[in-house]
């Protein structure tokens, strides 16, 4: 505790082990308190990759550091580096309204992946075999998540994929003007080397049954994604020319490129939509639109995405609500409806009513129906169904009602992100290994070191944000027969130079108020309203700060505290101080291995 009374700004570290000289670890809730306030960056990431760190190893050009930071919990650095949804960058604090543009996470990633060096080594500890089997339904991102941390952990690990290539969605799902395949051969091969055995074109349920795989291992685990496209419910649903939008991209990226005429017109708000509209220009269309019920702001891509399909000529049409699409054998137009907006639901998307009398027609020689996918029903299968046919299971545990029988990705879920996926995928693979073995192998805890002031350069805080370079001029993207990508990728010097922009949130700015004599130096150099006059703070359940009561009346003051939720690390309060009191720390959310104790 701090003088006064009052507990200090930063992590608590009550239950904590030492690792070394000025090093330990917590696992205190205050501590993952801490880093959920404060490290905004990596606690929205599903999969919690440690961001800052993967930034700053890209900066000081440790491509292959970087690289392995990233894998160890995301495994897929150069794929999630050209299709990740970025939820990381909504909450980068560079992003905040005075402070400029968030960073570009997501491209630093796919450099790290770039510029690793020839023979890079991958690190994979493992742990000693288990003596048990798993096998696993479905080789998509969460699968193959699943599979890569139950090989560390020990296990013997079979996956069953009914295509005849690993990938799922991955590979069938994203056209590869955005992933190239090899990029995802070989970080799908990475994963795969550690011994996982692949067994493709079984399609389970129907060349061989859930129960007979049950009978062969000691768990399975169900992770075969959404691959049944959702209808719009119209008339006019049946008619030639009217394609389901996940359905679409998948033939075509298995070879089969139908014509589709000249007018296409997509209905849907998420990466399918963007995928079948952006395809339909690279297979000749001339006139492509994307229907939405919303406004523009409530599509569920990137920015990224919407700007380079817009640079592509498609038009994006807002408050357009489907009714009935048209024609007598083949699609010739799709009617809508206009929409108003009215409130948004408690998870924060808009609703929208129709407006009587606003229908208008677009005329079509294709319609692209992408508006989302459910999971496959599971014929014959033991466990719990719903409705439609499809195993149900605790969303926390995974678990079916069938012991033994476990279900995780986007088939628990319904439809998610990549990056959701394999979040889901590893805490699956967790709790499996903690059911069969009764032992926990890894856990999350807080790494905290001391550390020197930061080096950044107050300049670095208006160097704008870097974009992503293109291979291609528009006009030349739908020339050649060769799919090409579209992002070319940040070059090693671009790369540092965005990296510069992070403002590097796991250093932790603390103020020793035993030695603090209250000059007022650290507030008047400070460039954000960032250290304060208060006179209590406030904790929560956890013993983590919830509040600092501030004041301006100097018989009210108890403490200078520096609110690291409001610190972009800039080091001048450190420079200033003539007592020395300010002290820096490197804190970060690390998962670490858990060394199992002999039995005497």
């Amino acid at each position: 505790m701090m003088a006064n009374g009052f507990a200090p700004e930063g992590p608590i570290n009550s239950n904590t082990e030492h690792e070394g000289p000025n090093v330990l670890y917590s696992t205190d809730p205050a501590d993952f308190r801490y880093m959920t306030v404060n490290v905004p960056c990596q606690s929205a990431c599903p999969a919690l990759t440690n961001i800052p760190a993967y930034i700053r190893a890209l900066y000081e050009s440790k491509f292959g550091l970087s690289y392995e930071i990233n894998r160890i919990v995301n495994l897929f650095p150069g794929t999630l580096g050209r299709i990740c949804s970025r939820p990381c960058e909504l909450k980068c604090r560079h992003g905040e309204s005075e402070l400029g543009k968030p960073v570009n996470i997501c491209h630093i990633k796919r450099a790290a992946a770039d510029f690793r060096p020839p023979g890079h080594t991958y690190l994979s500890p493992r742990f000693a075999p288990s003596g048990k089997s798993v096998c696993i339904v479905g080789s998509g991102p969460a699968g193959l998540a699943a599979a890569h941390d139950l090989a560390i952990l020990g296990f013997d690990v079979t996956i069953y994929e009914a295509c005849h290539e690993p990938g799922g969605m991955l590979r069938y799902g994203i056209p590869d003007f955005r992933l190239p395949r090899d990029i995802l051969s070989e970080e799908i091969q990475n994963v795969l080397r550690l011994g996982i055995s692949l067994k493709l074109g079984v399609n389970v349920g129907v060349d061989i049954s859930l129960e007979t795989i049950m009978a062969d291992f000691n768990a399975v685990l169900v992770a075969s994604g959404c691959y049944e496209s959702m209808k719009l419910g119209v008339p006019g649903e049946n008619l030639a020319g009217v394609y389901p939008g996940l359905e679409y991209v998948m033939d075509v990226a298995a070879g089969y490129k139908e014509s589709i005429g000249k007018k296409v017109v997509v209905t849907g708000a998420g990466f399918t939509a963007f995928d079948c509209s952006r395809l339909a220009l690279r297979l000749g269309a001339e006139d492509v639109s994307i229907c939405i019920r919303g406004f523009e702001e409530d599509l569920r891509v990137t920015h990224d995405e919407i700007l380079e399909a817009k640079r592509e000529g498609i038009k994006i049409r807002s408050l357009s609500l489907s009714k009935q699409i048209l024609g007598s054998d083949k699609v010739e137009g799709i009617e809508f409806q206009r929409t108003r907006p009215i409130e948004r639901t408690s998870g924060g998307r808009r609703r929208v009513q129709p407006i009587e009398g606003s229908e208008f027609v677009v005329e079509a020689d294709t319609v692209i129906v992408a508006i989302g996918q459910a999971p496959r029903p599971v014929t014959g299968s033991p466990g719990e169904k719903n409705d439609r046919g499809v195993l149900l299971a605790d969303r926390k545990t995974f678990q079916s009602s069938t012991p033994g029988l476990y279900v995780t990705g986007d088939y628990l879920t319904g439809p998610t992100t990549v990056i959701e996926a394999i979040a889901s995928g590893r805490r699956a693979a967790e709790r499996i290994a903690q059911d069969l073995t009764g032992r926990n192998f890894r856990e999350w805890a807080v790494r905290i070191q001391d550390f020197r002031i930061t080096d950044r350069d107050r300049s670095w805080d208006v160097l704008p944000r870097i974009e992503m370079p293109t291979v291609l001029p528009v006009k030349d993207r739908f020339l050649n027969e060769e799919v090409v990508e579209v992002e070319s990728g940040y070059s090693s010097e671009q790369a540092q130079e965005e990296s510069k922009r992070c403002y590097l949130c796991y250093l932790h700015y603390e103020i020793d108020v035993a030695k603090c004599i209250y000059c007022r130096y650290c507030i008047d150099n400070a460039p954000r309203d960032c250290i304060k006059l208060v006179k209590q703070v406030l904790l929560d359940e956890t013993g983590a700060v919830k509040e600092l009561v501030e004041t301006t009346n100097w018989l009210d003051v108890n403490a200078v505290v520096i609110d690291n939720s409001r610190c972009i690390r800039c080091g001048e309060c450190v420079r200033v101080c003539p007592v020395d009191c300010i002290s820096v720390s490197k804190v970060e959310l690390l998962e670490r291995p858990l060394v199992q104790e002999s039995k005497a």
